[in-house]
């Protein structure tokens, strides 16, 4: 083989672009600076966040479970858009919401992992290691690099999803993020089976009713943040009842539900704020859409999937999920 050969083969191969990179395994991984000094976070990703790709059409961001495990919702989302056929012009990311505090949550952090709330970084609360950080700001600071024109210049869509807690995520991400309007690459929110939802008022689910919540004594907490909009911390502290409300009547958001999620598995939240909103997942996420519509003027859509239950993988690659994962 002569080295002109090689040349052609290397050549070849920069013109058709890099193979993604879809094994779970620290090939696929970087770390992304958070905007305050050397605290980071890590992503799984199919391309580097920080290289120049023109071939790279759409991006999709998978928010973990409370398991904070990444790497398997990294595996799952992979395989959608193997499905999709997407895998070639789409970065796939999963980031992980790292959590060590000795007790519930050890994760083993690397140098200047930032290590979020074991609990809130569901919700934008402030990080164990670092309390100007949170979890929104890092998902902010994510698709602020996607819509870089320099690295992405024909990037035209960005779908932020998360499964379980990871859905619990994004449907408050959605609601209170400010950077939606400012990144100049249309974004949409998939929201898939989460235990709870912030409700924008005092009304809770009465069969096909939104009525005062009757148990309101007994169960002081209902309207506090995470499940309310009262008592908010980090992230969206900030922002104003009026600003939420509008933010989330505006943003596209999918409400992807499991069929088959009706059983209180895998993490249910059980308390009186959540079970406020409804007996099952499935129940919770319907109410809620039609609460957003009603009361709010919402134009967000639901999506139930047939024959899955509570499980990421047979939600996200499913026939059902694909599209919406995958805009055209």
């Amino acid at each position: 083989m002569t080295i002109r050969f090689w040349w052609l083969v290397l050549v070849a191969g920069v013109a058709a672009g890099a193979a993604p990179c879809t094994k779970a395994t620290s090939k696929c991984t970087e770390f992304v600076r958070s905007k305050d000094g050397p605290s980071r976070s890590l992503i799984y990703r199919t391309f580097p966040l920080h290289e120049k790709n023109e071939n790279i059409r759409r991006a999709l961001v998978v928010v973990h479970g409370a398991g904070r495990d990444a790497d398997v919702y990294f595996r799952s989302a992979v395989a959608a858009a193997s499905l999709a056929k997407a895998l070639n012009d789409t970065i796939v990311i999963a980031p992980r919401m790292a959590s060590n505090d000795g007790r519930a949550c050890k994760d083993r952090l690397a140098p200047n992992e930032v290590s979020f709330n074991c609990s809130s970084w569901r919700s934008g609360g402030p990080a164990l290691s670092n309390g100007k950080v949170n979890s929104f700001e890092f998902l902010d600071e994510l698709l602020r690099q996607l819509a870089r024109k320099d690295l992405f210049p024909n990037l035209n869509s960005i779908v932020v999803t998360g499964h379980s807690a990871g859905g619990q995520v994004v449907t408050r991400y959605a609601m209170s993020n400010l950077v939606h309007e400012k990144l100049g690459v249309p974004v949409r929110y998939v929201v898939a089976n989460p235990s709870s939802y912030a409700y924008l008022d005092d009304t809770r689910p009465n069969k096909e009713n939104f009525v005062p919540f009757s148990d309101a004594g007994k169960c002081v907490t209902y309207d506090d943040w995470p499940y309310g909009i009262k008592k908010r911390i980090g992230y969206t502290a900030v922002l104003t009842d009026d600003q939420l409300k509008k933010q989330l009547a505006e943003r596209p958001v999918v409400y992807l539900l499991g069929e088959q999620d009706i059983l209180p598995i895998h993490g249910f939240d059980s308390s009186c704020p959540a079970m406020a909103q409804g007996p099952t997942r499935l129940a919770r996420g319907e109410a809620y859409a039609r609460y957003v519509a009603e009361k709010f003027h919402a134009h967000h859509s639901v999506t139930v999937v047939p024959q899955c239950g509570h499980d990421g993988r047979c939600m996200y690659t499913s026939e059902a999920a694909l599209p919406i994962l995958f805009p055209k």
